[in-house]
């Protein structure tokens, strides 16, 4: 059974809509910071053989921070953490620039360093090398009905064509 029409139940309520889920800024750094954490004490195991015999052996590697990975430990998705950032609130503006420049700096050390995949790590970070060439192309039609067959397979294969 529906309400009744004009009702003023949501007066009622105790509050009104989602709780936030940090309620200051040092509440985000130390989560994130948190994520920071994780991902260090959990590498990702690279398998490598080793020795004339080939023997597997398990090889810790560094796993990179990403703004996904840190949108998935803390239960939320990008598009709130890109809303959060939107909203334009100035306590968190110094927060979330510090964390994103904390992935970003890690990704382009690991990447200068070796540990992680230059050119994938460039596209990520959007560092590339473009060189854009501009210009204009001039195109000229030529007349090439008075020349006869011979002199024409001269000009497309450089040759003279072969006596029959």
């Amino acid at each position: 059974m529906a309400a009744p029409k004009g009702n003023q139940f949501w007066k009622l309520r105790s509050k009104h809509g989602r709780d936030k889920l940090f309620a200051s800024p040092d509440l985000l750094w130390e989560a994130a910071c948190e994520y920071f954490e994780w991902c260090d004490k959990h590498p990702w195991i690279k398998k490598d053989w080793v020795g004339k015999d080939a023997f597997e052996v398990d090889r810790p590697t560094q796993r990179p921070y990403t703004l996904s990975g840190l949108c998935l430990y803390l239960d939320v998705n990008t598009k709130y953490f890109n809303d959060f950032k939107k909203a334009g609130r100035e306590d968190f503006s110094e927060v979330l620039t510090r964390i994103e420049e904390t992935i970003y700096t890690q990704k382009f050390e690991g990447a200068a360093v070796g540990t992680f995949n230059a050119s994938i790590i460039a596209r990520d970070l959007g560092l590339a090398d473009k060189k854009e060439i501009s210009g204009e192309v001039e195109t000229k039609q030529q007349d090439l009905s008075h020349l006869s067959y011979e002199q024409l397979y001269e000009l497309k294969y450089g040759r003279k064509p072969e006596q029959l």
